[in-house]
């Protein structure tokens, strides 16, 4: 180590936990923290091994999810009957993704997801009262299905893809089950941490996640998480919804760009 500087290895750490902290800030109020800390993990550890890329990288996920689910959760009234078992469906099935990964070449799905992504941007740029009421209007017992219906697919979706999977949620709990933007950012949340849940076994029962990395990543994520839900809550659904039209046409840049590259 350099006299009174850090090593190479130790400022890539400080690199990656500003990631993680903007991340956590950002994926708290919209989703859509994986496209800023996967690519800071692929730059910041090039010769890493692409599972334990991931493996770290859920480690980091799930605690800034977590905390961010536990903070909605004492301030936003949160429809369980429907989300649990959303959830547990989603766990499972996100564990079948990442099975079903090993047998198909999940790029071929790129293109179908940029134009549902696109869709998404539009009716939600053009319909501005999308969101801005919390109507829910489905029956309990249609909830309940739904939810389960929502977990089989974008658990699945999750676990063998990834990208957009707290926005597709976010839209759908808008668009199908009535939620505000806020609301439903909320239950996205609870989705998504049984989803990283499921991967984040799978990956360390394989030893895919180097925790002296991950684990200063999951505390930055953690306190951006924090940030994030507080400025959510105090700004309503107004501004979510503007960040999520943000971070969806982010999306939209990075799918195209893979995709048409």
């Amino acid at each position: 180590m350099p006299p009174g500087g850090l090593n190479s290895a130790t400022l890539d750490i400080v690199y990656l936990c500003l990631f993680a902290f903007l991340a956590g800030l950002i994926d708290s109020v919209v989703g859509g923290g994986g496209l800023i800390q996967l690519p800071a993990l692929f730059v910041f550890l090039p010769h890493v091994a692409i599972p334990t890329v991931f493996g770290t990288g859920k480690l980091s996920s799930i605690a800034g999810t977590s905390v961010s689910m536990w903070r909605y959760a004492k301030n936003v009234e949160i429809n369980w009957h429907a989300l649990l078992p959303a959830a547990m469906t989603a766990f499972v099935f996100s564990f079948l993704g990442a099975r079903a990964l090993s047998h198909f070449n999940a790029d071929l799905l790129r293109p179908l997801i940029l134009v549902l992504l696109i869709s998404v941007a539009i009716y939600t740029f053009f319909k501005k009262d999308f969101g801005a009421i919390h109507a829910p209007r489905l029956a309990p017992s249609k909830e309940m299905w739904y939810g389960i219906g929502v977990g089989m697919v974008i658990g699945f979706y999750d676990g063998f893809f990834g990208p957009g999977t707290g926005s597709f949620l976010m839209f759908i709990f808008v668009g199908v089950f009535g939620f505000n933007f806020l609301t439903s950012s909320a239950s996205a949340k609870v989705v998504n941490v049984a989803t990283n849940l499921s991967a984040l076994l799978y990956f360390g029962y394989k030893g895919y996640i180097l925790y002296h990395i991950g684990i200063p990543m999951a505390i930055s994520s953690v306190i951006g998480s924090m940030v994030g839900t507080r400025i959510a809550l105090v700004k309503g659904s107004g501004f979510v919804r503007k960040l999520f039209l943000v971070v969806v046409s982010g999306i939209i840049l990075k799918f195209a760009y893979d995709t048409f590259k």
